[in-house]
């Protein structure tokens, strides 16, 4: 029998079932929605119509509450949209938990992209050897951060996870009920989340996610590319950000980052001793039992009954398992050897610390640590230190850091950001004691704009008696400013003696941090991301030169215009010019539940992204890369696309749109992470303090998705007037780099909807800057179709195109619902007397909308 095309699968095993289970949902019986779910499908097709019809939001509300409530006041109206946006929230959960169960059945898990196919593939290509090779040295990288995209308590990330296996089996009884407890149970947090509650969030995806996803892949990988030989590198790494990411976040204190290190270090050993547990049921042979009973006691106690107290050292672990192991293939027949070495495999991964807890601090915070430390060295008659150090040159500057040996641990500073910083520092040596060097051994530097940044926080280290740091310090450049500048920032920092010397001790390896979302937010879609590959060849050629391997740590949100979309396919072609030695990225929010958040979605993601590796380090190492013809298209087109966004940036009303007629300063007002939104305290707006998540997500919800192609219309329609259209054509054609830059475009369009808000170019103030983006959004449209060949938007990706469209469908009224809220917003506020309660309601409906929304796109922001 034919296995059916993926879009009927897809149809099959979520539009149908979403079709039949909602409409359960929505005849069940809730104490406090009473015919709630009678009249909301009836909402939904007043606003489709009412869209197709040119009707504004206010329009379609107010049209439905005439032809279907009985004389409903104001009042009952907003109560009743109330109850709406708790229904359609609860129909994204459902569809997400439909969408979950049947991913194993929608994709192919053995097919392209998989263990298997690389398996398969070095096979056919003679190139066994190869891989083994690039595999004992290449590795992937995934870094959970916990910035605010996700918006679901833990209580419905326990019924989605229920509700998945229930409609996996198809068991009714089981997935009534549990949409039944769906119905009554609460979406909002009360209050925000500390980060520690952020890292107890995540760490669940650690223990019931990648841990046992993971461990499978390598022992695939032993057992079939391997052939049981020895795997030490531990090819899948995980990082580790809530509780460590500093940057804004005054609430990431020493004690917080202390506390999660810890909880990460008891979680693995749990995940260990169960698995010993497991494992004491099988092996119950003379010898084997009692040091399989020790292990268990020993982790026990660890885990359950410590201060921090550990009872069995990794070394000790991993020598008693390989005893177990021996005794096993000399004694009992090799009997449950696979178990031995699965739980082996595991420990190599994983060790003492499950994920490496990365510190981040923005730069300008060490500058003003280093004045302070710098006004202290001054009055010191110990050291000698440059009183002229302010005026010196960068490259003095550096060679005085370097130099620098004086120990600042007996010092007292009044400055609690200077205190905290100093023992944030201190704290990461004693992690390192307790959970292994992987524990947290990177210190990322953001907003880093000069070697000397560096060199700065490389100081602090060494000023607190860490002479030889076990720590990667790793430059972000974020910027397009700062991006084109980073070959020379690196260039200075390999000439720098002590600096150099440290990178000897970390085995001459260097790791670049790039940024995706600030890139795009800075310099627009295309050339953020030409901008970020230029960086890579010009950081690759300048690290070759002083014989260092650079590793890239890409900086990745959730959707395209944040370095999100079809991610693997961005590694898979990059060609020989750009080091290929890890894959690093960052995963967020929605991404971690939508991308990783089954073991089956987590396999699949974990795969492509090594598969992308493998494809472009051993299958295809000098197919991808651009001839200097076409980077000299991909530069035109970056240049014009940058222009267009600048002036688009710069229009007076562009600042008072977002703040106006986005939810961006709502989301302040949201317990959804503990970081805060800007990176200033001031009520005045500036772009330059703004974070690229609440900036991309106020465009998503508007359904304009600005960020992910303003300037690309414009760019290609230069190409297209001045009859070299061929150009573009060709190099579509011929670079999957820029191919896949193209595609993830059309998913920022696909998931645009103009129709929400094409009631505003008709308003005074803001109509005609409302057009400007309509009118880009018309342009890509209409090129990225035609240099594509297609008809519709993601034609070529048929299920997630119709995945779109059944979430977009879902939220419809949820998005109508707060632009209905913001006319009326806007109308009170033109009155001669504000009536705050009324605007604080509607504002309260802004807010409950937000949630859904953004949940529903599954990578918003």
């Amino acid at each position: 029998m034919y296995t059916l095309p993926k879009i009927e699968r897809f149809n099959q095993n979520v539009v149908s079932k979403y079709a039949i289970y909602n409409s359960v949902f929505i005849t069940l019986p809730f104490d406090t929605i009473g015919n709630t779910g009678v009249l909301l499908p009836l909402f939904s097709e007043v606003c489709e119509s009412g869209f197709k019809n040119n009707w504004s939001p206010k329009q379609i509300v107010d049209f439905f509450a005439e032809k279907y409530l009985d004389n409903a006041d104001e009042d009952k109206k907003i109560d009743l949209l109330f109850r709406f946006i708790q229904y359609v929230e609860r129909q994204i959960v459902l569809f997400d938990a439909i969408e979950d169960a049947a991913f194993p059945i929608v994709n192919n898990l053995e097919g392209r992209g998989s263990l298997r196919d690389i398996k398969e593939k070095s096979e056919a290509k003679d190139k066994r050897h190869e891989l083994i090779s690039f595999l004992e040295t290449f590795s992937v990288r995934t870094v959970l951060t916990a910035h605010p995209t996700q918006f679901y308590p833990g209580s419905v990330l326990g019924i989605i996870t229920d509700l998945t296996e229930a409609i996996r089996q198809n068991n009714l009884i089981e997935i009534e009920q549990l949409l039944a407890q769906l119905g009554k149970t609460p979406f909002i947090k009360k209050q925000k989340p500390s980060p520690f509650d952020e890292a107890v969030s995540l760490v669940w995806y650690l223990e019931n996610v990648f841990y046992k996803t993971i461990g499978e892949m390598m022992q695939y990988l032993q057992k079939n590319i391997f052939q049981e030989e020895a795997m030490v590198n531990p090819i899948i790494n995980l990082g580790f950000w809530p509780g460590g990411d500093r940057d804004g976040n005054p609430f990431v204190t020493p004690e917080i980052t202390e506390k999660v290190a810890n909880r990460l270090r008891t979680s693995i050993l749990k995940c260990y001793y169960f698995d010993i547990r497991t494992l004491k049921r099988k092996l119950t042979f003379n010898e084997v039992d009692t040091i399989i009973a020790t292990i268990e006691y020993k982790l026990y106690r660890s885990v359950f009954y410590s201060q921090g107290e550990l009872f069995i050292t990794l070394e000790e672990l991993v020598n008693d398992l390989n005893l177990v192991k021996e005794t096993i293939i000399n004694e009992h027949q090799s009997l449950y050897l696979d178990e031995i070495n699965l739980l082996l495999q595991k420990i190599n991964q994983f060790g003492f610390h499950f994920a490496t807890l990365d510190i981040r601090q923005n730069s300008r915070v060490h500058n003003q640590v280093f004045q302070d430390i710098v006004s202290l060295l001054k009055r010191e008659k110990e050291v000698y230190f440059p009183e002229d150090f302010e005026s010196l040159p960068e490259e003095q500057k550096m060679d005085v850091l370097g130099s620098l040996h004086f120990d600042l641990t007996p010092h007292f500073f009044e400055n609690e950001m200077t205190r905290s910083t100093l023992d944030t520092i201190k704290l990461m040596r004693e992690i390192q004691e307790q959970n292994g060097e992987k524990g947290c051994n990177r210190y990322i530097i953001s907003n880093n704009e000069s070697a000397l940044n560096v060199m700065e926080v490389f100081a602090l280290f060494r000023l607190l008696a860490w002479e030889n740091p076990s720590v990667d310090i790793i430059p972000l450049f974020e910027s397009v400013d700062d991006l084109q500048k980073a070959r020379e920032v690196m260039e200075l920092l390999y000439q720098n003696e002590s600096y150099r010397d440290h990178l000897k001790q970390r085995k001459d390896k260097q790791t670049v941090m790039l940024g995706f979302s600030d890139g795009t937010k800075d310099g627009g879609y295309l050339m953020a991301n030409w901008s970020i590959y230029k960086a890579k060849e010009m950081i690759t050629e300048v690290s070759r030169k002083y014989g260092i391997k650079v590793v890239f740590f890409d900086g990745r949100g959730g959707p395209p215009a944040r370095g999100g979309g079809k991610t693997h396919n961005f590694y898979a072609s990059l060609g020989s010019s750009i080091e290929n030695e890890e894959i690093q990225i960052t995963v967020q929010g929605q991404t971690i539940s939508s991308n990783f958040g089954t073991p089956d979605s987590c396999r699949y993601n974990l795969e492509n992204l090594l598969s992308a590796g493998v494809a472009n380090g051993v299958f295809n190492k000098d197919e991808n890369n651009l001839s200097a013809a076409e980077k000299a298209i991909i530069d035109k087109l970056a240049v014009m696309g940058h222009q267009k966004y600048l002036d688009f940036k710069n229009h007076p009303k562009f600042i008072p749109y977002l703040e106006q007629m986005s939810t961006l300063k709502y989301y302040a007002k949201t317990n959804i992470g503990s970081r805060p939104s800007k990176r200033n305290t001031s009520d005045a707006l500036s772009f330059e303090e703004l974070r690229a998540i609440p900036f991309v997500g106020a465009w998503s919800h508007l359904k304009q998705n600005v960020p992910g192609f303003f300037g690309v219309g414009t760019a290609l329609k230069h190409f297209e007037t001045t009859h070299q259209w061929e150009q573009v054509q060709q190099l579509y054609a011929n670079s999957l780099f820029f191919k896949t830059l193209l595609e993830n475009s059309m998913m920022s369009l696909a998931k645009s909807f103009f129709p929400l808000t094409a009631y505003m170019k008709d308003d005074p103030e803001f109509g005609a800057f409302w057009q400007i983006i309509y009118d880009e959004f018309l342009e890509t449209k209409r090129l990225l179709l035609k240099i594509a060949g297609h008809t519709e938007l993601m034609q070529n990706y048929p299920d997630g195109k119709s995945s779109i469209a059944m979430r977009e469908r879902i939220v419809l009224p949820l998005l109508t619902i707060q632009q209905y809220a913001f006319a009326q917003i806007n109308e009170l506020k033109k009155q001669p007397e504000l009536d705050a309660n009324k605007v604080a309601v509607y504002e309260k409906l802004v807010i409950r909308s937000l949630f859904g929304n953004t949940n529903a796109s599954r990578n918003s922001a």
